[in-house]
């Protein structure tokens, strides 16, 4: 029986049956969060983030949770979560409901991150919900339902209208306050207010009810790569307003073409005409200028001219306060004077042109999700700040208000991200831009995404750009889009990537393009838009590899902005194993399918937000001091700020050399220095060196600086001096002996003794280095895994993502062994000679790696020399690494002259500098939350392996020594490259850490690029294998 009766003949054929008493549907009506018609029911018009107050003193402070006209409702509500929206208590707003036996839950948060529901599901492109816009599944969309009771406070009691705003809610809410339902709102990321005036009981409790909806409609356009969370994830406020009130405001500054004077233009709205506007503009040192407005209308405009404003930049952060007082009641905003254009196509600021160092930052906390604390987010700036970053781009979508505040304060130029990406139709077939992009259904909810982002951050100069969204295709509501923008502000420029041809963004825009392809775009003879990298040096795991070559070319060609790292932070969720061992999960830890798996872990910094050795890198190289070269006792450096001469710097310079370190002087910083400009500075004292020296500088702040704490290290840099020694001139060096190495033999054993007591043991029957023994226990044997030459490291997640790891495990790399054809001995008087020729290749495959190992031992060391030539079908076009590796006991120590002290590599070693270091064995590796390739220490001239520090050789295990070989490096770690690359969490790999060390020592070894998302590793940093290999170290 179909039970949808309607029609008069069904009602007539039912007054027959009495036993029919009535028809259903259910759901009666289309649900709000699965119409595309209803994107909000009963909110306000969106205006700019600000409070009331009542008293001049207290606008000033800014203090919004104490002293404004507002009461916080966040803390802790009732909460009961139901699978769909059409389960559960649905009547739970009514009077009388009974919540008693309700579950506790923190608000702002995230339900998922507090142990409620299906759990965190994380996505980069794909819906995780079957595609059928505008709907989402009504028997799989959870339903979170929120119940607080509360008072309004005395302070707020003496207003005439009442709003309750709501900061973020995702996905989809409706409010009911004393059980009348006050409206619906979506859009995530997006405020949404209400004027509850008629609903609220101010001299009694009032119960205010959310319903949140973890999918509707909007959830289409919010398929960032991010997890899938759910709830009232940002803070909730009952603001009281007076009779007579401000709406909003807009705050414009227009610098005239000299860039001195201003005009600053307010426009304000009022709910009624008041009878008298003030507004007071102060200066950081205090001193102000007042006017009054006086014209009865619903909206004023003031116009102020100021003559030689202090300036607003990301690099001198001057700001103003504007105070404007409406009857007895006032609000505050800071103002920053600033200007934004186009000048011969190159984006300037104040008529100066900059440069982005940014980087994209997603809101995450590891055990909050969205909902991020208010110290995590100074953490977030101070980090940035401390390492050298200017920009911020909101990926993707605009973050909690109090993010714009702390930017205008401290100093960044913000990209400011409308709440809006539709990756996931990329997947589905068809023309991904025609479901929603182009299609004029969608066009109100594309267009309220860009007004809510422009109503409510206006205001702040950090902005100084406007985004359509990310990952959305082109399409003509990215044009509505841009003009609902422009109809509010034009003064800012409007990017939007997916707009590949700039259509309607007002500069190109590319992500992970290559440093070639985007110098193509730099050098083009005719352009008059600029051109900038959204996403660039995807930070996944280890890398990114070849930063500095991006940098460089943004700061050679005026047509490039600059760009933003992919990512800030890894967002991992704090978890943890049945067995309770914590760690930082990703896609598939939480039981979610589909899944993204670790392309969540994909920042500089990891999932505390603590930083990682990339962004040490990153940080490197966007120093706004760098410097160019030497040549005799001058060095030139240029000057990268884009406003500031470096009078606000002092520089020092010390000398470094093996076990040495001279503390040098100040050196003279000419005065002036403008941006962007190049100058020298003249090394006083310096003398000729015998053995390797290196320069380096220190700039820091002066103690009177304005815009930096005293004392700050802003620039680092070294340049080589004299050059290292070659293993040819350490040889002849060494003391002079008749003597050469004591020979026995045992068994299969070929035994050589040096001078120093070390002894070398060779088996005879596999033609490996297998043993070493020190006098002091001649039979403890130190090696626990014979030495053989090795082509293969443990992948990173930029190797499986690119190229390179897939083709070295097609090829086998990974099982390659040496099967050795010939061993020979030869005594002398002074040395023994040990060659052995040998075959190293993988099973199955026919390609190999002729190789002849030649050790000759003297009286003060073994030298290894390796003779080798890859050829055969299927050879590998690179190979990771060409080296030799042994497992050792024993090592508590390692000291080692050459980059550090953190881990480097051949495309990612600038931020590291040469010197003489010494870090405890089991901290050399550092520990990715996706185990991988880590630890390795480049341009490397010796490694000693040591049971305890010092400089001698007492308690000195092996050192080696490259000589002046360019690129050498090694890893100390206390696990295989088999066991890294099986294990998938660092609490899997802990398990495996072994007893003794896994030791490499390396000639070559191939760059880490960026291939996880973006170019692979450079050619310049392959290792290629259509070449001869001779090479060779000392060891003693």
């Amino acid at each position: 029986m179909d039970l949808r009766l309607t029609g008069t003949d069904v009602e007539a054929e039912a007054s027959n049956h009495p036993e029919i008493i009535a028809s259903e549907v259910n759901p009666d009506r289309l649900p709000d969060w699965s119409n595309l018609k209803v994107i909000h029911r009963n909110t306000l018009p969106p205006r700019s983030h600000f409070h009331l107050y009542d008293t001049e003193e207290d606008a000033l402070s800014g203090d919004e949770r104490k002293k404004s006209r507002a009461a916080l409702l966040s803390g802790t509500w009732g909460f009961h979560l139901s699978t769909s929206p059409f389960k559960g208590p649905r009547d739970f707003y009514k009077p009388g409901f009974d919540h008693s036996a309700w579950k506790l839950i923190e608000v702002p948060g995230m339900w998922q991150c507090q142990g409620f529901g299906k759990g965190p599901q994380y996505t980069n492109v794909n819906y995780p919900f079957p595609v059928n816009p505008p709907h989402v599944p009504y028997d799989d969309n959870e339903c979170g339902r929120y119940v607080l009771r509360f008072e309004v406070p005395d302070h707020l009691k003496n207003g005439s209208h009442w709003r309750l705003r709501f900061e973020g809610v995702d996905a989809a809410f409706t409010v009911w306050v004393n059980g009348h339902e006050v409206g619906y709102s979506q859009g995530s990321r997006n405020p949404s207010e209400f004027d509850v005036s008629k609903y609220l009981e101010v001299n009694n409790e009032n119960t205010l009810c959310v319903e949140v909806y973890q999918r509707c409609d909007g959830s289409y356009i919010e398929d960032q790569d991010q997890w899938w969370l759910s709830g009232i994830f940002r803070d909730v406020w009952l603001h009281s307003f007076p009779s007579s009130h401000i709406e909003d405001f807009h705050i414009e500054t227009i610098l005239d073409e000299g860039y001195v004077d201003a005009t600053l233009l307010v426009d304000i709205k009022f709910n009624r005409p008041p009878e008298s506007v003030h507004l007071k503009i102060i200066d950081r040192e205090g001193n102000s200028k007042e006017w009054e407005v006086d014209d009865g209308k619903y909206s004023t405009r003031v116009l102020w001219r100021m003559e030689a404003v202090e300036k607003w930049t990301a690099e001198t952060p001057y700001l103003y306060k504007l105070l404007i007082q409406v009857g007895d009641v006032f609000t505050a905003h800071r103002v920053g004077f600033r200007r934004m254009e186009l000048i011969d196509g190159v984006f300037c600021v104040n008529g100066s042109p900059i440069k982005i160092r940014g980087v994209n930052r997603h809101e995450h906390n590891a055990q909050s999700g969205r909902t991020v604390p208010w110290m995590a987010l100074l953490q977030d700036f101070s980090m940035m700040m401390m390492f050298g970053i200017n920009a911020i781009r909101t990926s993707h979508y605009i973050n909690d208000p109090r993010f714009y505040d702390l930017a205008d304060q401290l100093g960044f130029w913000i990209l400011d991200e409308a709440d809006l990406e539709c990756h996931g139709f990329e997947s589905v077939g068809g023309d991904p831009a025609s479901y929603l992009s182009d299609n004029p259904d969608w066009k109100d909810a594309y267009v309220d995404r860009a007004t809510q982002m422009v109503m409510r951050d206006k205001n702040h100069p950090s902005i100084i750009m406007w985004s359509l969204g990310n990952e959305a295709f082109y399409g003509k509501n990215h044009q509505a889009m841009y003009d609902a923008i422009k109809a509010v502000d034009k003064s800012r420029l409007i990017h939007y990537e997916g707009d590949q041809n700039a259509q309607t963004a007002d500069l190109f825009s590319r992500m992970y393009t290559s440093v070639d392809d985007m110098i193509k775009y730099a050098e083009e003879k005719e352009w008059k838009k600029p051109f900038i990298m959204c996403e660039f040096a995807h930070a996944m795991g280890n890398g990114p590899g070849a930063v500095q070559e991006y940098v460089e070319a943004f700061y050679k060609y005026p047509r490039l902005l600059g760009g933003f790292v992919w990512e800030w932070a890894n967002h991992g969720l704090l978890t943890e194993t049945k067995d309770g061992q914590k760690f930082y999960g990703y896609g598939g830890d939480f039981g979610d399918d589909p899944n993204d798996y670790n392309f969540v872990m994909d920042g500089l910094c990891d999932s505390r937000h603590f930083p990682g050795p990339g962004l040490s890198e990153y940080s490197q190289a966007i120093q706004p001091v760098q410097i160019l070269g030497i040549e005799g006792n001058m060095v030139k450096i240029i000057n990268r700020y884009d406003f500031l001469t470096l009078d606000h710097l002092t520089c020092y310079w010390e000398i470094i050399s093996d076990r040495a370190e001279y503390v040098g002087r100040d050196i003279t910083i000419p005065s002036g220095v403008k941006p962007h400009t190049e100058a020298t500075l003249m090394i006083g004292g310096v003398s000729t060196f015998s053995t390797e020296v290196w320069v380096q500088l220190v700039f820091t702040t002066r103690p009177d600086s304005k815009w930096a704490p005293p004392n700050y290290v802003v620039a680092r840099g070294q340049v080589q001096l004299t050059p290292a020694k070659s293993l040819s001139q350490i040889k002849a060096l060494a003391p002079p002996s008749t003597d050469g190495p004591v020979i026995q033999r045992k068994d299969d054993f070929l035994y050589a003794t040096i001078a120093n007591g070390t002894t070398f043991g060779f088996d005879t029957s596999s033609g490996t280095l297998s043993s070493l023994t020190q006098t002091a226990n001649p039979e403890l044997n130190l090696i626990t895994v014979p030495f053989a030459l090795d082509f293969y490291r443990a992948l990173t997640d930029n190797d499986r993502g690119g190229p390179f790891g897939k083709q070295w495990l097609d090829s086998r790399l990974h099982q390659t062994q040496n099967h050795f054809t010939e061993m020979h001995i030869e005594e002398t008087g002074e040395a023994c000679t040990v060659k052995v020729t040998s075959r190293v290749a993988p099973p199955v495959l026919a390609w190999s790696v002729d190789t002849t190992t030649t050790y000759t031992i003297t009286s003060q060391h073994c030298s290894v020399r390796i003779q080798a030539r890859p050829h055969g079908l299927l050879l590998p076009e690179t190979f990771a690494r060409f080296g030799l590796t042994f497992g050792m006991r024993n090592i508590r120590i390692v000291e080692w002259f050459g980059r550090g002290p953190q881990e480097s590599y051949a495309d990612k070693k600038q931020s590291q500098f040469v010197n003489t270091w010494g870090w405890p064995a089991n901290n050399m590796f550092y520990e990715y939350e996706f185990p991988q390739e880590a630890g390795n220490r480049t341009d490397v001239r010796w490694v000693e392996l040591r049971e305890d520090y010092g400089g001698d050789e007492e308690g000195r295990l092996l050192r080696a020594r490259f000589g002046d070989h360019e690129g050498a490096s090694f890893n100390v770690l206390p696990y295989s490259a088999k066991d890294i690359d099986e294990c998938t969490h660092p609490h899997e790999l802990r398990a495996r850490k072994r007893d003794d060390h896994i030791v490499r020592l390396d000639w070559f070894h191939h760059g880490l690029g960026t291939g996880s998302c973006g170019p692979a590793t450079l050619p310049k940093y392959q290792l290629k294998t259509d070449r001869d290999f001779d090479v060779e170290l000392l060891l003693d």
